[in-house]
């Protein structure tokens, strides 16, 4: 089928390559001409994972009309701040029944509404809107090393058209229901991820990092269960799946933001240094008023808040969460009883 990615960042181009692979005609839409002028002629990104060559089913432009025109199915990967924008100015030009899935992370920072949200609210028709999470680095989806991810729907049926549109020997799709536990783990994970990071930058070790990342998963959940979500979810691929892979590896931005700051860096220098968004610095402002709307306790996430916007010494955060006040180990999930 045609199918248009839009959005031609890192996680653009390898999902471009996978769906190219799979036998899809892929355009992908490109706000800098640059980049599409460089995919159609080289067949790769000149900025984004320019190590990989792109099926001829990739043809990309930075005219949005024309990267919709006659799609069957889109896929938005633009950075979370955008996203609401951009489905502005693909109304026009999408019908009324195309699905489309988000792989964006995040919450809007002013509506602290989730990207499924913000496409619905947009775009309208919310049985047809979709959205895709998982421990889904692109430097390894490119490289086709097995990888799996979930595909979140309010209609099964729009659920399990993703799911098959995706799927392929190396990349295995699941699909949730729970909408609302899916999208939370995205932007929430990579908050903790910050976290994770200055626990590397601060010299900290693996007993630091485990126990930073199951609190996390303990707040994550927390804030989910008052929210609606399945707490199971957090056991999934976008929760545990991808807090995992985000607070390790050596791909995760928001690790490696993390531990630049701890090591005494800015954001604007990190920045200036990879040319990429790091979702979790942008996240924890908008699920840290999350909780407050909730009335949910968010210490690690209001922590990396105070870090990164108020000037709070990480080593200084990390004395903070180590003497807060003892508490039950599952307080707030929804699995036992208060």
């Amino acid at each position: 089928m045609r199918v248009s990615v839009i959005g031609a960042g890192s996680w653009g181009t390898a999902v471009s390559w996978l769906l190219g692979g799979r036998g899809h005609e892929v355009r992908l839409w490109a706000r800098e001409p640059e980049i599409a002028q460089g995919v159609n002629e080289s067949r790769r990104n000149p900025r984004y994972l320019p190590e990989v060559a792109l099926p001829d089913a990739v043809w990309a432009t930075s005219d949005l009309p024309l990267a919709l025109e006659g799609t069957e199915a889109v896929v938005m990967v633009t950075p979370s701040i955008g996203v609401r924008a951009t489905a502005e100015g693909m109304k026009p030009h999408l019908s009324d029944d195309t699905p489309v899935v988000v792989l964006s992370k995040g919450v809007e920072q002013d509506t602290l509404m989730l990207m499924t949200e913000v496409l619905v609210d947009v775009l309208g028709g919310r049985d047809r809107i979709a959205g895709l999470s998982g421990p889904n680095h692109a430097e390894e989806v490119s490289r086709g090393i097995p990888s799996a991810t979930v595909v979140a729907s309010y209609d099964p049926a729009v659920g399990e058209f993703f799911q098959d549109m995706f799927m392929t020997p190396f990349f295995r799709v699941y699909t949730n229901p729970d909408v609302v536990g899916v999208e939370l783990c995205g932007a929430s994970k990579n908050v903790i991820a910050i976290a994770a990071g200055m626990c590397d930058g601060l010299g900290y070790g693996d007993n630091t990092k485990a126990t930073l990342m199951t609190r996390g998963l303990a707040e994550m959940s927390r804030l989910g269960t008052a929210m609606g979500a399945n707490p199971l979810t957090y056991m999934g691929l976008a929760g545990m799946g991808d807090l995992v892979v985000t607070c390790t590896s050596r791909h995760s931005r928001n690790r490696g933001i993390g531990e630049f700051i701890a090591e005494g860096g800015t954001m604007e220098e990190f920045y200036e240094k990879t040319h990429m968004v790091a979702e979790g610095a942008v996240a924890c402002l908008s699920v840290a008023a999350l909780g407050r709307r909730a009335g949910v306790d968010l210490p690690i996430t209001d922590a990396v808040r105070r870090v990164l916007y108020e000037g709070l010494d990480p080593r200084e955060a990390g004395d903070l969460l180590m003497g807060r006040e003892a508490r039950d180990e599952l307080h707030g999930i929804g699995l036992v009883p208060e």
